[in-house]
């Protein structure tokens, strides 16, 4: 009886993500959709300015790297980071070598996905990315851009946010991404 219930309970919280229609004209085979814990995120992957990073990121969502991944740096006005699927707390990547640096003339304004890198080593990009929640000019060629949310901003920013004036954005309790697909695989 409990097993039902929670079977019950768990259909009617995913069917609003389910019967989401995703956006008109997306090219599917290139984006990415994330059912979080607050809702869905739809992302175009950006093939033309980063084609190796966008690979990348379409690979390990197809492996299921990314489901159950914390947005584990949330710093208000600023991004969300999330793609950690090895350690969950921002120190990991994947099993894969780090990528060389896709930098394009495309300014960090709000809604933009770039890829995270270790501290000041550019070729270091690997698994994890952010989402922008604002204008970051400070970010323009120093990272790189591959998508940019299509749907779904509002979900991202009812994301948890870390306290102000915590280490690194680090998030307690942090919101995940539950599910993350390629949108050309959703059945």
């Amino acid at each position: 009886m409990i097993r039902i219930l929670g079977l019950i309970a768990a259909l009617l919280c995913a069917a609003p993500a389910i019967a989401q229609p995703l956006p008109a004209n997306l090219d599917k085979a290139n984006a990415i959709v994330i059912d979080s814990t607050k809702g869905r995120i739809v992302i175009k992957l950006r093939t033309d300015l980063a084609p190796q990073h966008a690979e990348r990121i379409k690979q390990l969502t197809r492996e299921g790297f990314y489901n159950n991944v914390p947005f584990h740096r949330v710093m208000d006005g600023f991004m969300a980071q999330t793609g950690d699927g090895q350690n969950f707390n921002g120190t990991g990547g994947s099993k894969y070598p780090n990528l060389k640096q896709e930098f394009s003339q495309v300014p960090f304004k709000r809604g933009i996905v770039g890829m995270a890198r270790r501290g000041d080593s550019v070729d270091t990009a690997n698994s994890q990315f952010f989402i922008m929640f604002a204008d970051g000019s400070g970010l323009n060629g120093q990272y790189t851009v591959i998508g940019d949310v299509v749907s779904g901003m509002d979900v991202v920013d009812k994301l948890k946010k870390a306290p102000p004036g915590s280490a690194g954005g680090a998030v307690t309790d942090p919101d995940k991404m539950v599910k993350v697909q390629v949108a050309s695989d959703i059945k």
